[in-house]
């Protein structure tokens, strides 16, 4: 089954994340967090011990965080770096298994620094248990950010 939801920054919040939540109804929380600037509920979300992937990361940037205070220590930045505005090309696709997802989206908003346009696709394959994320592997692509703006945040060596 696939939903197609547009995620904007005027939506309500959904409620709190329970063990009986949905992994896309969890997911389009998180959306919602990320345009709320609220980092600290967006890593709310996650298990303790959960993980977060880039398998498109160049060299010199974070390939794997584990736990829980690693993606809150790569997030915590976020919003200084890229103004999320909306998703408005969300396509949440369910898996045979209940507890993983996959996402395609779209982000748009503006790059802090030079105030030029953000527009970014991404692909997730994520996993929840227990009402959390546990895994999130985000096939975005870093090199559609030049090199000197936004993106320095996610550098390993920052």
């Amino acid at each position: 089954m696939t939903t197609t939801t547009p995620i904007a920054s005027t939506e309500a919040a959904p409620v709190a994340s329970t063990a009986a939540t949905r992994p896309a109804d969890l997911f389009r929380q998180g959306l919602q967090l990320l345009l709320d600037k609220d980092i600290s509920g967006w890593v709310d979300l996650w298990d303790d011990r959960g993980v977060l992937e880039f398998p498109f990361a160049p060299e010199g940037w974070p390939k794997r965080l584990e736990g829980k205070a690693a993606v809150s220590d790569y997030m915590r930045h976020y919003p200084d770096h890229i103004d999320l505005h909306d998703f408005p090309d969300v396509k949440i696709h369910e898996t045979g298994d209940s507890g993983t997802i996959v996402v395609e989206m779209r982000g748009v908003g503006l790059l802090v620094e030079t105030g030029a346009p953000f527009d970014m696709i991404y692909i997730a394959v994520v996993a929840v248990a227990d009402g959390l994320i546990t895994h999130y592997r985000d096939y975005w692509n870093p090199l559609a950010v030049s090199r000197g703006s936004a993106a320095d945040f996610t550098r390993s060596d920052r």
